[in-house]
């Protein structure tokens, strides 16, 4: 109650933020220093019984509330500690946490360019800037940063249906003929949660075979348009991934524009993961044929390292998505506006309140330049590429699948002493199986590191290992490899 907006409240604000800071500031050192937990794990019963989180009817003392703050963040894991390992986004952007308070700070909402004037512009530019790097020419189209890359994802869906059937946003399902899409089956779960949401249903997803190293096969995919079409069905959307969450796999984008173009099909590419690798003059062939696609996700939260969440979906046709969703909310896009109304892109977006996500980008950008951004990211292909090498032939190792990674996931099993003579059988497979999530479960105990495991397909629990924390080093990935090694042994 002592805190602006109280009268004389000034002072009392300024050393509650500045002990708010000096927290902030403390938990930042920290993140770095090697020698601390990445996290400090207990199970959710212990933190409820530890303390009391309850809300309740009387106010707390400022003390109090600095002290929930220290307290949260002691049991927070530290995403930007060099040996977190867990996620596709990782790290601690410095420029990036910096535009995070300022955006907090100005506390506005990205609809219109009346309340938003320098966010609606820097959005503009931004998004212009990608487009350009996509290869469409002069970064014509359109996009939006949305709340992630399953709603990006599920944007790209909207619209290619929209522009086969524009009479669905005012008619429904009902009135169009069955649709289906087409993904690959590595691709992400977000493009049939996006088909459910819309109404398209799941089933109309065909899921389309990958090779051994998580590429769409080409062939499988015109085999089930045509399979479809025979049947009836009306297929509108192929989404092919650049990056694949668990291999990261690149799909082969020339040969499915091929098929799209033959048989007028939208295609949207799901780079929120690969796409980052548009930066890098090294690396950015991997997305060849990606300036044929349609639509375009990506998400600059994952490899370039902009605080979450930071994800773009960018079109190629101009004016599509303000058809799409526009609903003309007279108190809020008035028609008679003093300046140009194109900025208002409040009603091209699902939501009507939109968090500001595109400041963060636009800061680290000019702080790192297109190079800085180039040289993180190229840092990290060659962390994986020195774990690649350095566990392909190594006792104890197992690739997942042959060949150098075109990402920063390096997929693989560990295997312990015990299992390291047997023959392949039913007991060694379901003995294998419980490696990763035992390890796993240790590391969290300890706290020293973090590395996300799976199944895939008929494969068992492996780990996945993903870089795109340019704090890291060639010292942190022997480490991990020691230190699953170290808590693997006796399996």
């Amino acid at each position: 109650p002592d805190l602006l907006p109280t009268c004389n409240g000034e002072i009392t604000t300024m050393s509650f933020l500045q002990d708010v800071v000096d927290i902030l500031l403390q938990y930042v050192v920290k993140s770095f220093d090697r020698s601390t937990k990445v996290i400090d794990f207990h199970y959710p019963n212990e933190l409820l019984q530890e303390y009391n989180w309850e809300l309740a009817d009387q106010p707390q003392t400022l003390e109090e509330i600095l002290l929930n703050c220290r307290t949260t963040l002691k049991y927070a894991i530290k995403t930007g500690h060099p040996r977190y390992f867990n996620q596709l986004s990782t790290g601690l952007d410095m420029v990036g946490l910096a535009a995070d308070w300022l955006t907090s700070a100005a506390n506005t909402n990205m609809f219109t360019y009346e309340i938003a004037p320098v966010f609606v512009l820097l959005e503009y530019v931004t998004l212009r800037k990608m487009r350009e790097m996509v290869g469409w020419p002069g970064g014509c189209g359109d996009g939006i940063f949305s709340p992630g890359g399953a709603i990006s994802n599920m944007y790209a869906m909207l619209i290619a249906r929209f522009k086969m059937f524009p009479e669905v946003k005012e008619k429904g399902m009902a009135a169009i003929p069955r649709l289906v899409a087409f993904t690959s089956e590595h691709s992400h779960f977000s493009v049939k949660k996006g088909a459910a949401a819309l109404g398209i249903g799941t089933d109309s997803v065909i899921l389309i075979r990958c090779d051994e190293r998580g590429k769409m096969i080409p062939s499988d995919l015109e085999r089930r348009i045509v399979e479809a079409k025979q049947k009836g069905f009306v297929p509108f959307l192929v989404s092919a991934t650049a990056g694949t969450t668990v291999y990261g796999a690149f799909d082969p984008l020339i040969a499915i524009a091929d098929i799209c173009k033959k048989y007028k099909i939208w295609m949207h590419v799901d780079g929120a993961w690969g796409g980052g690798l548009l930066m890098s003059r090294k690396h950015k062939w991997k997305l060849n044929g990606i300036e044929r696609a349609n639509s375009v996700t990506w998400n600059p939260h994952k490899m370039m390292g902009v605080p979450l969440q930071c994800s773009a979906l960018l079109v190629r046709e101009e004016g599509l998505m303000q058809s799409c969703n526009q609903m003309h909310a007279s108190y809020l896009f008035q028609q008679d506006k003093h300046y140009d109304l194109s900025y208002d892109t409040g009603d091209k977006a699902l939501q009507c309140g939109r968090h500001v996500d595109v400041f963060k980008l636009w800061l680290m950008w000019r702080a790192k330049g297109t190079t800085g951004f180039e040289a993180q990211i190229d840092k990290c292909l060659e962390l994986a590429e020195y774990l690649y090498n350095k566990i392909k032939n190594r006792e104890g190792y197992e690739m997942v699948f042959d060949g150098k990674p075109q990402h920063t996931n390096v997929c693989f099993w560990y295997i312990p002493p015990s299992l390291r003579g047997m023959e392949n059988s039913e007991e060694r497979t379901s003995r294998l199986m419980k490696v990763a999530p035992v390890i796993k479960a240790r590391m969290m105990e300890y706290g020293t590191t973090m590395v996300s495991y799976q199944p895939l397909g008929d494969k068992v629990n492996f780990f996945r290992m993903v870089i795109s924390n340019p704090a890291a080093t060639h010292q942190d990935i022997d480490f991990l490899i020691d230190e699953i090694e170290r808590l693997g042994q006796d399996l």
